[in-house]
């Protein structure tokens, strides 16, 4: 009997990475800014703007600074502010994480940026990973309507995660389970093995600037999406 296929999700900075994925067979992209160096963060409206007009399905991350996922009032106002602009500019979803002092998820804020996507897909992202219990928010999420999670299943990589994976598939609760953290092509089957609905991944790799970054200027790299990578993993997602 056949494997179930899995959904791909590539996490592009650009225009120039959606289009890759678009032309690797991917089935939508996370756009987010500074993915090397923080993880990701939110991008600006302009980059928005472009990455919906390549086509795929745009689902930008909201996030306003690295480090943890505890906000103040005005880094929620903020957030709030930028998935309202995000759903005018034509995005089909937005991919959030908000915890309180407990290390749990913000069921307030988790409430108010949801409605603010005005019905488009909310993602839970990786904030997940680093609750006391991912099963009890898990089930919190699925109460506030969260349409998936990524998760690596709290481990480096989502192939040391797989159990914690499963048993997120097998509590039931009706949220997609996306998983993402240091993923490669050869971890798609065990994904699909256990009932995984998607998979993310950068696809990425370093590139040479076409000319010297200067004094304050970081690194003369950056990352950009190649297509090699994109269809491998697509290719194990389908095969």
């Amino acid at each position: 009997m056949s494997r179930p296929t899995v959904a791909v999700e590539i996490a592009v900075q650009d225009a120039a990475g959606a289009r890759v994925a678009r032309d690797g067979g991917a089935d939508r992209v996370e756009l987010c800014g500074a993915l090397a160096g923080t993880g990701g963060l939110t991008p600006s409206l302009g980059t928005v703007e472009q990455v919906v007009a390549v086509g795929l399905p745009v689902h930008v991350l909201v996030r306003p600074r690295a480090g943890g996922f505890q906000y103040d009032a005005d880094e929620l106002d903020l957030m709030a502010a930028d998935v309202r602009h995000a759903v005018r500019a034509g995005v089909a979803g937005v991919v959030v994480g908000v915890l309180d002092e407990r290390s749990e998820v913000d069921r307030d804020a988790v409430a108010r940026l949801s409605d603010a996507a005005d019905g488009r897909e909310v993602t839970f992202h990786r904030a997940l990973d680093v609750v006391p219990d991912r099963l009890v928010a898990l089930r919190a999420l699925a109460d506030l309507g969260v349409w998936r999670v990524l998760t690596s299943g709290g481990a480096a990589r989502t192939f040391d995660g797989i159990d914690a994976l499963a048993e997120m598939v097998r509590e039931g609760t009706g949220v997609e389970i996306m998983a993402g953290g240091g993923l490669r092509a050869e971890d798609v089957g065990l994904a699909r093995a256990v009932g995984i609905d998607a998979v993310h991944l950068s696809a990425s790799v370093e590139r040479d600037d076409r000319g010297p970054a200067g004094p304050g200027g970081g690194a003369a790299t950056y990352l950009g999406t190649e297509l090699q990578l994109v269809r491998g993993v697509v290719r194990a997602a389908r095969d």
